[in-house]
């Protein structure tokens, strides 16, 4: 049975508090587990979670701050304990090599598992393209090298019933035609119609720049961060970061179907103010203020 769905492991921003965890965030996409930004803390709370080791094949680092890589260490170690029997990719900044090797060899430990390190550089581009989605990685604006990650779902076909049975397909001829195209001089386009493949977006610390909404656009969801109320935008804009008003003008302007609000800071103790700052930026769509430990479904193809 396929599950797409994010599995929220922390979502305080710099330092944790009673209620909030670091940074930590699992996107299971059918088969497949990917692990953005794990913080201090991550493999205690995959455990809490339910999310094995097992689960993941990819490490998606946004950046080397501590509340979003500093969990990288016993994530590797669990990986290696626990001999994953698929190959690992991580991703990160390439300015950050040095960072990720001292957290990847920590202490010491044997290593059982393949762990492909795959750096982003540049302004991005495309990390992984298979037949279930495609990664992408665009440069975002913080005063370290900071990346925003997209996957994007191939299109597919829906075929129609009553265009099926107008042109009298059925059975197997329904097979045929999806495999070659055409079946009795009747094409596939004459009785389907495209699917438009999912959109995932995970956005973290960063200003507001072009690589955001290049992100954001068309998602199903956008998981972002929203550091900041809009009373503290110049605080915001001094530290790299963004605003829960920010946060919902990106998301309203790129269409986005689920908008998910994270990375808090601790000087605010009410998380119903990050989603009235975000509705009163103009975001109509459904809209999760992150806790964490929660489970949020990707929505269903449109």
């Amino acid at each position: 049975m396929s599950v797409r769905e994010l599995v929220v492991l922390g979502t305080a921003s710099q330092v944790p508090t009673r209620h909030r965890n670091h940074n930590g965030y699992v996107l299971r996409w059918d088969g497949e587990g990917l692990l953005f930004d794990p913080g201090e803390g991550t493999q205690r709370q995959m455990l809490r979670a339910g999310v094995a080791a097992h689960d993941l094949n990819r490490l998606c680092v946004t950046h080397f701050h501590g509340d979003h890589s500093l969990g990288l260490a016993g994530v590797i170690q669990r990986i290696n304990l626990d001999q994953v029997p698929h190959p690992v990719t991580a991703h990160y900044p390439r300015s950050g090599k040095r960072f990720f090797e001292r957290l990847r060899y920590a202490t010491a430990y044997r290593e059982t598992v393949q762990l492909a390190e795959e750096p982003v550089s540049g302004t991005g581009g495309v990390l992984y393209e298979g037949p279930a989605y495609r990664l992408e990685a665009r440069r975002l604006s913080h005063p370290v090298e900071s990346y925003g990650y997209r996957l994007v779902e191939p299109d597919g076909r829906r075929m129609l019933p009553e265009r099926l049975a107008a042109h009298g397909i059925s059975g197997p001829d329904v097979g045929r035609l999806q495999r070659e195209g055409a079946v009795g001089g009747v094409t596939l386009d004459e009785v389907s119609e495209v699917r438009r493949g999912q959109r995932f977006a995970f956005v973290m610390d960063t200003r507001l720049c072009d690589a955001v909404d290049e992100l954001a656009e068309g998602c199903d969801m956008l998981v972002i961060e929203s550091t900041f109320t809009d009373e503290d935008a110049a605080l915001a804009a001094d530290h790299g970061h963004l605003t829960a008003g920010q946060a919902g003008r990106v998301a309203a302007g790129a269409g986005v179907r689920h908008l998910v609000l994270t990375h808090f800071s601790q000087r605010y103790d009410d998380p119903a103010v990050f989603e009235r700052q975000a509705r009163a930026a103009g975001f109509e769509g459904e809209l999760t203020v992150a806790r964490d430990l929660m489970r949020i479904p990707v929505p269903k193809r449109r």
